[in-house]
């Protein structure tokens, strides 16, 4: 019976860290059994029917070059695609995509089922079998135990979850769906540091009650995806967003309802989003503002529907009920679901390694929303470490990491385990020191020969990232011995607001000028056109648009990579386990007790840490040097 329930790694919990996880462990070859409450609710998108955003986007299009499945799951799902901050530099460009919630959920649960490598429990995992600080497998809430020498949590928000709606209140990890308990008690009792968060969601309200014809629409791009290797043979109906607005009058009735908040009657005292306030927070550090934005998401084709983006609220339903009648659109708008916020527990994610192991279980990894980040991008990037270190550990073989210059996922997980965290951690394209390096356009560049070296990514996808990646380079080398004549290019130049040019130009310095656009220049002078015949119609847009990015950030490129290769040379120099830092009294006190709790592994790490000073690295590599 008990050869019959062994397996390799163990994943707890289904959501988009859970589903990432078992998916990369399986595809390196361990048998993964994936625990879960409901096998209908996998991936479920919680929160908005999105994916993507600013910085999040850039996240999952580096899943998709290493081999993951968030991009490919939200291209087949997608009601709506756009690039954000498409009016400023590459390197904030954002793409983010509007999904059927309901798609997206079966899409990854028949993905899932494709794994051969892959099993299914539904129940509740409610203690870890240990013997001394090894892992070894789970007990679930009927007594059944599956044996694993590893164990990845991705939990979410079910760990001892508590909803509000005003004064109610609810156990859940999210509406109608119980907490998981009994694992935070057990970790607790082995010397983990648990705190609590919080974090809200909006009302759902009933498409057939909202009067459209007075909202502002946002139409979706055509011709955009995620996955650099997925291309889609089918595509959803598209629908729009749809924007408004809240004003005082709204604002008059929400204030009525601020003494029945949990948020302000002393009720929740955990540590919520900063950057996605509760809309009750937002009147109060927002005081002198008169109105707010609103988006009005579709959250399926078939589905009624609709998410009320920033309109997070834990206050009593009759509150909602009662402001939401005075915003423009949903005057006699029907709310199909409450907003409402959920307490949760998290684990200080400076207990785990780089890899995501933890420092205090041998075997046991954690992933997602428990090590205190938010978001779903977020989540299945750590996941997906997470599963390839539970495969990697089992074979013997040295942790994968993703350095702060090769990855946002680098900056993630670095953040997490250097830093820590004193709010719900969300990425942001301004955490990066190399964002100009980190693009959504490249991230096959940095990403995809490192992921078919792991066996993640399939060889018919490297070929495809091989084929593109050796067209960019052969025209860029191409390009460097073009010039052109003043005749052909000085009207586009004109008609561009660009000088003229006096005598035979290099290609490259004409295409260098920010007013000059590679594909507008084409379409302008057709003669150019034959140094570009070779790539096919299907890339010709990405392989451009790689083409232009490095000839235009040739010179901020190279300096970003000498910086971070002088910060990497600070990687190599190792530290951990050397010093009693409780002992150098040249330290600062701080510096002792950060550095003692971490226990960073290189003098770079240590850097990073904040309260770290300059002359405390100093201190360190005097002593290194002795």
């Amino acid at each position: 019976m008990e050869k019959i329930r062994k397996y390799d790694i163990v994943v707890v919990g289904a959501g988009h860290a859970g589903c990432e996880a078992a998916y990369a462990a399986a595809v390196l070859g361990s048998s993964v059994l994936l625990v879960t409450m409901d096998l209908n609710r996998v991936a479920q998108m919680s929160c908005n029917p999105a994916v993507g955003g600013i910085a999040k986007g850039q996240i999952v299009r580096e899943i998709d070059a290493l081999g993951g499945m968030m991009g490919k799951i939200t291209d087949s799902s997608s009601l709506q695609f756009r690039m954000l901050n498409r009016s400023k530099g590459p390197a904030m460009w954002s793409p983010r995509a509007q999904c059927d919630k309901n798609k997206f959920s079966e899409n990854w649960r028949i993905a899932l089922q494709e794994c051969k490598n892959v099993s299914f429990w539904q129940g509740s995992a409610v203690e870890l079998i240990l013997e001394g600080n090894f892992i070894k497998g789970i007990r679930t809430d009927l007594g059944i135990e599956f044996y694993a020498d590893a164990v990845v949590l991705t939990n979410g928000t079910f760990l001892n979850g508590l909803l509000h709606f005003g004064k109610t209140q609810v156990g859940g990890g999210r509406i109608s769906e119980p907490a998981s308990l009994g694992i935070s008690e057990q970790l607790l009792s082995l010397g983990f540091r648990i705190g609590r968060m919080k974090t809200g969601t909006p009302p759902r309200l009933d498409r057939r009650t909202i009067n459209f014809s007075v909202l502002e629409e946002q139409a979706g791009e055509n011709d955009l995806q995620f996955s650099y290797y997925y291309k889609r043979d089918f595509i959803l109906k598209q629908l729009n967003c749809h924007i408004t607005y809240t004003n005082e009058r709204v604002h008059q009735e929400l204030e009525k309802g601020f003494k029945f908040s949990p948020m302000f009657d002393g009720t929740i005292k955990s540590l919520g989003p900063r950057y996605c306030p509760s809309i009750e927070t937002k009147l109060i550090i927002f005081s002198d503002k008169l109105s707010h934005q609103l988006y009005l998401e579709p959250e399926g084709i078939d589905s009624t529907e609709y998410y009320l983006n920033g309109f997070s609220t834990s206050l009593p339903f009759e509150v909602q009920e009662e402001a939401i009648k005075f915003v423009p659109g949903l005057e006699n708008a029907k709310i199909i679901r409450p907003g409402y916020a959920i307490e949760y527990d998290f684990f200080d994610p400076t207990q785990l390694n780089h890899s995501l192991e933890s420092k205090l279980v041998n075997g046991l990894f954690l992933a997602g929303q428990i090590n205190g980040t938010t978001g779903y991008e977020e989540a299945g990037a750590q996941g997906l470490m997470a599963g390839v270190n539970a495969h990697r550990k089992l074979m013997g073989d040295s942790p994968f990491l993703l350095t702060r210059d090769q990855a946002y996922i680098g900056v993630l997980i670095d953040d997490l385990v250097t830093k820590g965290v004193d709010e719900p951690y969300r990425m942001f394209t301004s955490r990066a020191e190399h964002r100009l390096l980190l693009r959504q356009d490249n991230a096959d560049e940095r990403l995809s020969e490192i992921g078919y070296k792991l066996g993640l990514l399939p060889e018919r996808h490297y070929k495809v990232f091989k084929f593109k990646s050796d067209l960019v380079d052969s025209h860029l080398e191409r390009l460097k011995g073009i010039s052109i004549r003043p005749e052909l290019v000085n009207d586009f130049l004109i008609k561009n607001t660009s000088s003229p040019i006096r005598q035979r130009s290099k290609f490259l310095a004409i295409l260098s000028r920010p007013q000059v656009s590679l594909k507008s220049l084409l379409l302008d002078i057709p003669y150019l056109g034959k140094y570009f015949k070779s790539i096919p119609e299907d890339i010709f847009d990405e392989v451009i648009q790689a083409i232009e990015i490095r000839i235009k950030y040739a010179g901020y490129i190279d300096r970003e990579f000498l910086v971070a290769d002088k910060l990497n040379r600070l990687e190599n120099i190792k530290i951990e386990n050397k010093f009693n830092y409780s002992e150098i009294q040249s330290l600062t006190t701080e510096a002792r007790e950060k550095l003692a709790k971490i226990n960073p592994k290189t003098i770079g790490q240590a850097h990073r840490i904040p309260g770290i000073s300059p002359n405390d690295i100093n201190v360190l590599l005097v002593l290194l040097g002795r």
